[in-house]
């Protein structure tokens, strides 16, 4: 860990937060970090919130790919529009952004989850699927054998899926197109052996394993192993447990029962007394390392579940090594809001979605006001931290979250969405070195 790239001051946690002067990110998307966090940038102006709602890194420019203009699910209730986003990598790889919306039981109207795709090339937005019986759709990945996965976050089921009603929690779906044709269709299958959890990060190495977590402030880690690559109907899943009760350090993963699994697959956790961690929420794995946002984990003091948060790094080696990869207080600041009395003093809080960077580098969005973007670099020296962490972008609508943070086909472009947004405008929005918007659509008309 490189500790020369941010100055902190240890001695109280109102932090001096700095970087040098030359410093600069190398890569596809290099760029000169941003000074702090938007606190003083915070604004309810719906024009500024709705064309340039971003600090960002000098040569960087951002658009709105697609909102609530294009496509509003739920047009009386503003707020449920929420987005989690990915790509198609196959045939038309870079082309399609897809979308789950996490709307839940009791919004009014409450017209069930749905997933919906952007063409990136025409700008026209649709609705793939709807279901009465999704709740709070988040989680989503594209798999290598091009299928959709997408998943629903919710602890306590209120509405049974017909084909799963002993779940108890959340269930994943398999979404499968018509040949030749990603925006079509063909059918849509439940994947209970996965787990009944609360589920929002997937993830899926080379074999063909499947990872899920379970956003519980008593959450494990979940690898689904199937009997066939590409069939997730049957298999074993198992939960990640670190040796001699602690967080981090040589782990293994331990087999669930399989029937208890399908109802919850938390008690079946429990009982092998899997490891817990606070809210875990997204995966993201970058060669054999698989990366887990912690949105309230307390590295420091596990007994806290109320925590700055963190993200976890599995190494996935036949033996699992765990460590924290981005600490607050150790590789980044703790940040401290602003309050009347009290200037803000940015630092990580609450990591929530994650992707992997065009060169590697590990890209983080908080849940938090004023929600940050921050770039963590691999970790070089060995030490289980990353070598540093900068902080690209910063939200000025205070009261929205950035989420579902995406690379695509384009290495200088950077997608990400705005949901409970103050203007009531949910949205996707590129960032990218491109110098002009006319650059941009110029280069997505070409692909």
């Amino acid at each position: 860990m490189k500790k020369k790239i941010l100055t902190l001051s240890l001695c109280a946690a109102l932090a001096t937060f700095a970087y040098a002067d030359n410093e600069r990110i190398d890569g596809p998307m290099k760029f000169k970090p941003i000074a702090a966090s938007a606190y003083k940038q915070t604004t309810t102006d719906p024009h500024i919130l709705n064309t340039k709602p971003w600090v960002i890194p000098r040569g960087y420019k951002q658009y709105i790919v697609s909102d609530e203009s294009d496509l509003d699910i739920y047009p009386n209730s503003p707020d449920l529009n929420d987005m989690n986003t990915v790509n198609e990598t196959g045939k038309h790889a870079g082309r399609y952004l897809y979308r789950t919306h996490e709307v839940r039981p009791g919004s009014e109207p409450y017209l069930g989850g749905a997933v919906s795709v952007v063409d990136l090339k025409t700008g026209k937005a649709k609705v793939l699927a709807q279901r009465a019986d999704w709740e709070a759709l988040d989680g989503l990945v594209w798999t290598p054998w091009q299928t959709l996965l997408f998943a629903e976050e919710t602890i306590t089921a209120q509405i049974p899926d017909p084909e799963a009603p002993d779940a108890q929690s959340g269930l994943l779906y398999e979404m499968i197109f018509a040949k030749n044709n990603p925006t079509q269709v063909k059918e849509i299958k439940v994947r209970p052996m996965l787990g009944s959890l609360s589920h929002e990060g997937i993830e899926i190495d080379e074999e063909g394993n499947v990872y899920v977590i379970d956003e519980d402030r008593t959450g494990s880690i979940y690898k689904f192993v199937p009997e066939n690559y590409g069939d997730l109907s049957s298999g074993q899943l198992y939960a990640l447990r670190v040796k001699n009760g602690a967080k981090t350090g040589d782990a293994e993963w331990v087999a669930l029962d399989m029937n208890q699994v399908q109802i919850s697959a938390r008690v079946a956790a429990q009982a092998v007394n899997a490891t817990p961690f606070c809210r875990p929420e997204d995966l993201e794995r970058i060669g054999r390392t698989l990366y887990a946002a912690l949105t309230c984990e307390d590295a420091a003091n596990p007994a806290n579940t109320d925590g700055p948060g963190a993200v976890l790094a599995i190494k996935l080696t036949a033996s699992p090594k765990v460590s924290y990869f981005v600490q607050p207080g150790v590789n980044v600041p703790f940040e401290v809001r602003p309050t009347d009395t009290t200037p803000g003093v940015t630092g990580l809080r609450r990591p929530d979605n994650l992707a992997n960077g065009p060169d590697g580098k590990l890209w983080i969005v908080e849940d938090n006001d004023n929600s940050d973007i921050w770039v963590a670099l691999p970790d070089d020296d060995g030490d289980g931290y990353s070598d540093g962490v900068y902080l690209f972008a910063s939200l000025k609508d205070q009261s929205a979250e950035g989420t579902g943070i995406y690379f695509g086909k384009d290495p200088h472009t950077l997608y990400v969405n705005i949901q409970h947004s103050g203007t009531g405008n949910d949205k996707t929005m590129a960032i990218t070195r491109r110098h002009t918007h006319d650059d941009y659509k110029k280069w997505r008309n070409e692909e």
